[in-house]
């Protein structure tokens, strides 16, 4: 007989990855939770996510920042553009431009706005499952109103295994115009860690010592590296942590991984910014490894040199 699987179980919020064990892996939220502290408009995010012991690493809108949400992909400077229709301005009206739609999805809303701008989710399925991994595909619509503006598709590979829970994430971005990521220090691929404790920083080198990063200048931003380590002695003395590896494929990126709001952030767009042509798609690729006690380097290193040669 095959052994037992796998499942995705219905949840108020959204479907939750439930191993063999009955142990949940994470939760996918598709709508804010009821009473929550959340002031983005957007959940479409996995929270909670659990080491293997299943000790919770993420946070949901906490209270420095009440539109952070576990592990989410968005910007908080974007522009969607199309080509602009002069035709009726007559023989002397411009020859080119374009109408600009400009959007927070990020949540913060300083600059752009976030008014009717949401990510609404149209699907989780479960696509593939086995006693220790699973994949799952994922379809969102970012919408200005009632106009969608681009399409993602994300792929959730899961693995675990007694040392560590390994979730693989590939997002296919399509937009419906030319879209422009402004520069910025940071946004894109996040993950918003707790903070009920001690933390720390750690690299392929141990604990990183170098200056907090800061949101209004990104020579602060740490340097591109294979992955950064967030970890955490929390108040009940358990000790946890993740890893964040980021894929060569992807846009080069420095890190905004301030202590003071205890995420890790990859940023595309620190050096300048981005831009995705109308029929184009951009393809982001992240793993995130989620672990119980000390940082686990030679793990890590091992798991970042398999995804990256992938």
């Amino acid at each position: 007989m095959q052994a037992p699987g796998y499942v995705l179980v219905p949840e108020v919020d959204g479907p939750s990855l439930r191993g063999p064990d009955g142990r949940v892996g994470f939760t996918y939220l598709t709508k804010k939770p009821a009473g929550s502290n959340l002031k983005a408009n957007s959940a479409c995010c996995f929270h909670p996510l659990n080491t293997p012991s299943g000790e919770r690493l993420t946070d949901l809108a906490p209270g420095d920042h009440v539109h952070h949400r576990g592990v989410f992909l968005a910007w908080h400077a974007m522009e969607f553009r199309w080509k602009a229709d002069f035709t009726k301005l007559g023989p002397l009206g411009p020859t080119h431009g374009f109408d600009i739609s400009r959007g927070d999805f990020w949540g913060w809303g300083q600059f752009a706005p976030t008014d009717q701008r949401v990510i609404t989710n149209q699907r989780v399925q479960l696509q593939q499952s086995a006693a220790t991994s699973a994949t799952i595909d994922i379809q969102n619509d970012w919408m200005m109103a009632t106009r969608k503006v681009m399409d993602e598709k994300t792929t959730a590979s899961w693995r675990a295994s007694d040392g560590s829970n390994v979730l693989d994430l590939t997002y296919r971005l399509t937009p419906d115009g030319t879209l422009v990521l402004n520069q910025t220090p940071f946004g894109g691929f996040c993950v918003r860690a707790r903070n009920d404790g001690q933390s720390w920083y750690a690299d392929a080198r141990g604990r990183v010592t170098r200056p907090d990063p800061h949101y209004s200048t990104a020579d602060l931003n740490w340097p591109a590296a294979d992955w950064y380590a967030y970890l955490i002695t929390l108040t009940n003395g358990r000790s946890i942590g993740c890893a964040v590896i980021d894929h060569p494929s992807n846009p080069p990126s420095t890190w905004h991984n301030p202590r003071y709001v205890w995420m890790i952030n990859p940023c595309i767009v620190a050096n300048g910014p981005f831009e995705v042509a109308q029929g184009q798609s951009l393809t982001l690729r992240y793993r995130v490894i989620t672990f119980d006690g000390g940082l686990p380097d030679r793990l890590i290193g091992d798991l970042s040199r398999q995804f990256r040669a992938s």
